[in-house]
């Protein structure tokens, strides 16, 4: 006979099993939800610090949003400057450097029993098929693709449309929601369960104010190195290299990329890559040394690679819903396991008592 306890814990365990299940069996659908959800938390206390100061929550919840949206929509407009520079400068100098590269790196590399030779004819094909294209032929492609049946730009339109309305209603209510699903937790387990959530509020807060500050020098100083360079493209370059280090490691490499890309259409020399190595690299200590270990701190207990991992592991599991849980459920698991780890020390089993 299971004991009441197990009886308890075996409840709570087949909830989070069903509810493990609905996310994967629903995740297309809920995608826009969970978002606005993870949204509707971090922009909250904006909201309640505004209705704190008399103004009504409906206008808070408006005056939030819409500073949001303006920052995400100037995040999205940061690419296309990079887009519209250097993608005709790709179109006409890529053959050349292809060129160059099979004329002066293959009798090297020939001389080293490595035999490589570039088809220019081939290159000219690539460039002319996919970089050929403006921004209103590919505006034209996903209005015919929609027109065919293209469910996939459709189901991207629709949750762009529906995620700022879910929003929207999430704030607005939000205070309401939070009372409602405590009222769902026992009464017996009401403190433990509100002392384990807020321990995992103040983890996840502190450590997502770090990495707004990490991302917002790291901006800066990409930009201002990027300018001292004599790059033209250093300030959208560098604040999407800044924003985009949240991805630890991936956001640093496509900043990377784009700075290469761009030194070398640029300055077609060795300076280019130079500039871009001296810059980046002293970005990186600076970013690892000092930033992340000031700003956001050991403590945390979030290192970039559990992000990493977490983030590669539930959006496996459950597609682009996984990435949006999935900082959120570490910081729970990360919790759980301090929790977890402090009842064992002080278990019978650890010390050796039956």
């Amino acid at each position: 006979m299971l004991t009441h306890p197990q009886r308890l814990l075996l409840a709570w365990l087949g909830v989070a099993a069903l509810a493990v299940f609905v996310l994967w069996a629903l995740a297309p659908v809920l995608s826009p939800f969970i978002a606005a959800g993870v949204l509707a938390y971090a922009l909250s206390p904006s909201v309640d610090w505004l209705a704190r100061r008399r103004v009504p929550r409906m206008v808070a919840v408006g005056l939030v949003e819409t500073a949001a949206l303006i920052a995400l929509l100037a995040v999205l407009l940061l690419v296309l400057p990079i887009l519209n520079k250097e993608l005709p400068a790709l179109r006409e100098q890529i053959p050349g450097l292809a060129k160059a590269l099979n004329e002066s790196l293959a009798p090297w590399l020939a001389q080293h029993g490595v035999q490589v030779s570039l088809d220019i004819a081939s290159v000219k094909a690539f460039v002319l098929k996919y970089l050929n294209a403006n921004l209103e032929d590919w505006g034209a492609a996903a209005f015919e693709s929609a027109r065919m049946g293209g469910s996939f730009l459709l189901a991207l339109v629709g949750n762009a449309v529906l995620l700022p309305v879910v929003l929207f209603y999430l704030l607005l209510d939000w205070p309401q929601l939070m009372e409602r699903a405590g009222c769902l937790v026992p009464p017996g387990a009401r403190d433990r369960v509100w002392s384990f959530l807020t321990e995992c509020d103040t983890m996840l807060g502190s450590y997502l104010r770090g990495q707004l500050l990490v991302m917002g020098a790291l901006a800066l100083y990409y930009s201002a190195g990027l300018g001292l360079a004599g790059f033209d493209l250093a300030l959208p370059i560098g604040v999407f290299t800044g924003l985009a280090v949240f991805v630890p490691y991936v956001g640093f490499g496509l900043g990377l990329v784009l700075a290469l890309l761009a030194g070398l259409l640029q300055f077609q020399s060795l300076y280019g890559v130079g500039a871009v190595a001296v810059v980046f690299g002293l970005g990186q200590l600076l970013e690892s040394f000092v930033l992340t270990p000031r700003l956001v701190g050991e403590r945390i207990g979030l290192s970039p690679l559990m992000v990493i991992f977490a983030l590669l592991a539930f959006g496996h599991l459950l597609g682009f819903v996984g990435v949006l849980i999935a900082l959120p459920l570490s910081a729970v698991g990360v919790v759980a396991g301090r929790r977890l780890h402090a009842a064992y020390l002080a278990s019978g089993l650890y010390r050796g008592r039956s």
